[in-house]
């Protein structure tokens, strides 16, 4: 049976990386007797995989992880028992059994949304939150970004979906997270100062991912989004 967990990251925990986070849940799973499957082979190890990992520092309130088990209890037993056995900083806020053929949670993920803001005294030079909208208006926002072996150049218009300011000073977007995509809130903010002759400060922002979602449109639809968990069923 495979199952699909949602949880939050936040905290002090926002500085632990993914691999350290994959550990954790290896740990958090044995500790709360969950009966997952392993692999088979000289070094067994539980079956789990999760959607497009955070980066080091960011909070969520949408991240996801699958997991194959042999049996379950209920939805809201596991979540219990996860959480019993969690640390501050890891919250699991969702069980759900996936149906037969859904892809895992890192195939499955096509955009993330996001709420990004400054830190105080960080902020950029002029005003803001009124020239969003003009540079979503450009036909393309081109970046470079630099690889092992060259240097390309990268239209992010088509990537991001959606993306406004409001007058408390934040920004939301929502952006592709797919493997051919995955844009970072990070390049968006940077071309948007770049459009004024400014540079981001370091560690000047603090990024907050909402969700991670999966597109359940038919191909060659117009695209429709849902949360990664919306795929799934509770465990009664």
């Amino acid at each position: 049976m495979k199952v699909r967990i949602k949880f939050k990251k936040y905290g002090p925990v926002r500085f632990i990386g993914h691999l350290d986070v994959m550990r954790f849940f290896q740990k958090c799973i044995r500790r709360a007797e969950i009966d997952i499957a392993y692999s088979q082979g000289f070094s067994p190890h539980q079956i789990m995989s999760f959607a497009a990992p955070l980066g080091v520092g960011l909070t969520s309130d949408g991240e996801y992880m699958d997991i194959e088990c042999h049996s379950v209890t209920t939805s809201q037993d596991m979540m219990k028992r996860l959480n019993d056995a969690s640390v501050y900083g890891i919250e699991v806020v969702s069980v759900k059994e996936l149906p037969d053929g859904a892809g895992n949670a890192m195939a499955s993920v096509a955009a993330a949304s996001y709420t990004v803001r400054f830190r105080e005294g960080r902020e950029p030079g002029f005003d803001y939150i009124r020239e969003l909208p003009a540079f979503m208006a450009q036909e393309s926002i081109m970046i470079t970004k630099e690889t092992k072996k060259s240097t390309l150049e990268i239209d992010l218009k088509p990537g991001i979906y959606e993306c406004k300011a409001f007058e408390d000073k934040s920004i939301y977007m929502l952006v592709d997270a797919s493997s051919a995509g995955n844009i970072k809130p990070v390049q968006v903010i940077e071309a948007f100062l770049a459009g004024h002759g400014e540079t981001l400060q370091e560690n000047a922002l603090l990024i907050h991912r909402n969700d991670t979602y999966t597109n359940v449109a038919k191909k060659n639809k117009r695209r429709r989004l849902v949360p990664l968990d919306a795929i799934g069923t509770d465990i009664e």
